[in-house]
């Protein structure tokens, strides 16, 4: 594929993006606390949540390596961040979860594995192909500016999804006010952690696939985190007023 070719799918896979944040800010995505009937089979939850992340390992390490693997280290050291991530939102995370008997729709599964195609396609084939990083970028000051979002999104996002699952007792399914951490300030500060370690991916990286990620990253959760803070107060009369939804004291 030439560079033109791709370039001009990526476009057109970020205009995707764009159209689903408005879509997504229309109709809440059925699973979870808004899980409804209507929308067919549905599957364990655990399950689908193994099965749309890692999707997403297999595509990008098969497209990275399909014409043999890239000799360059800059490539592997972003690349450890990305697998690292998704490891643990695919084998880690379902397995802590206290949410037996919870199931989602096989449409939010698949539609989640069709994201993680895509997404693992333009990132791995992106640095198979394309990426040219001098050793010099290891010292670039957005290559560590990037890093330490990144990990700084990972731990607000670990911590959050810590303090919501130790919400519940093991067997339990009902929902609680979270406290602690940035949810002092935040409805969803798990879904800030995660725009803001993909913003310091697409910084890190410093390529278009990188942006586009992130453009999906809020195209998704930003939308998800709003709905969720307009359920808790729904559902919460004492939920905190001062609260914002994904950034503090904003939005």
């Amino acid at each position: 594929m030439s560079y033109e070719t791709y370039i001009q799918l990526l476009y057109a896979w970020m205009g995707i993006g764009v159209i689903t944040f408005f879509y997504l800010l229309k109709q809440d995505a059925p699973y979870g606390r808004h899980i409804k009937p209507g929308w067919g089979p549905t599957l364990d939850n655990r399950l689908g949540w193994f099965i749309m992340e890692f999707t997403v390992i297999l595509v990008f390490l098969y497209y990275l390596c399909t014409d043999g693997c890239p000799q360059n280290t800059i490539i592997w050291v972003i690349s450890a961040f990305f697998l690292f991530h998704y490891l643990n939102r695919s084998i880690i995370f379902p397995m802590r979860l206290r949410t037996k008997g919870k199931r989602m729709p096989w449409i939010i599964a698949l539609s989640a594995m069709g994201f993680n195609l895509a997404n693992g396609f333009f990132l791995g084939y992106y640095f198979a192909h394309f990426a040219q990083y001098p050793a010099s970028w290891g010292s670039d000051p957005r290559f560590w500016l990037g890093m330490m979002l990144f990990i700084l999104g990972l731990g607000i996002n670990w911590h959050s999804d810590n303090i919501l699952i130790n919400l519940r007792k093991p067997g339990q399914t009902g929902y609680s006010i979270p406290q602690g951490g940035l949810f002092r300030w935040i409805s969803c500060p798990n879904h800030f952690g995660e725009m803001l370690e993909w913003g310091g991916f697409a910084v890190m990286a410093w390529n278009l696939p990188g942006l586009c990620f992130a453009v999906w990253t809020i195209a998704n959760l930003a939308p998800r985190a709003l709905s969720h803070h307009r359920w808790y107060r729904d559902q919460f009369p004492d939920y905190p007023s001062d609260r914002r939804a994904f950034i503090p004291f904003l939005v």
